[in-house]
């Protein structure tokens, strides 16, 4: 299935992806700047989640140890490098099949080329998508309450105490 839906890769890229420097770098995020995947969802999404949590806006890819559609790296739409986790905002587009069928499977393969190199990964589905997974949050569209939500999930994957060292506003010692 993997093959059908993300190809194999060349041959080189193959054999470079399982190579012991791309082991070696598995798993770190880093800056494509040739990289252009913004839309006004995820760019809310970041906003929104910017703050409450401290982003980097110097990564937006992650090396992984195989390839995914030919490359050795994926690009999910935020990136958390000091929790591992990668949040995927969902949602059918104006065609009102995207996030369905073959893209779907193809969002779990990303998720576990994710998890295989170490990263959790958190689904905004909305618009009508269905659940794919535990970490997915069903919603109609994106408001401060899913953050709020997407928080709370990072919380319960990382604990209390990983999510408020990057908090955007420290909660009050008591």
């Amino acid at each position: 299935m993997r093959e059908v839906l993300t190809g194999t890769g060349c041959l080189k890229c193959r054999q470079n992806a399982v190579a012991p420097a791309a082991l070696r770098a598995a798993g770190v995020p880093f800056m494509n700047p040739s990289l252009r995947t913004r839309t006004s969802q995820t760019e809310r999404l970041k906003a929104q989640l910017g703050e409450r949590i401290r982003l980097s806006h110097r990564v937006n890819a992650i090396h992984i140890a195989r390839t995914f559609y030919g490359r050795p790296e994926v690009w999910p739409d935020v990136i958390v490098p000091q929790l591992r986790i990668a949040v995927e905002y969902d949602d059918p587009g104006r065609s009102r099949r995207a996030h369905l069928g073959l893209k779907e499977a193809s969002d779990l393969d990303k998720d576990d080329a994710l998890r295989e190199v170490g990263w959790e990964v958190i689904r905004i589905r909305a618009g009508g998508l269905e659940s794919i997974g535990a970490q997915s949050i069903v919603c109609r569209q994106l408001t401060p309450a899913v953050v709020d939500e997407v928080v709370g999930l990072m919380r319960a994957i990382r604990g209390d105490a990983a999510v408020d060292a990057i908090a955007a506003v420290h909660p009050a010692v008591s």
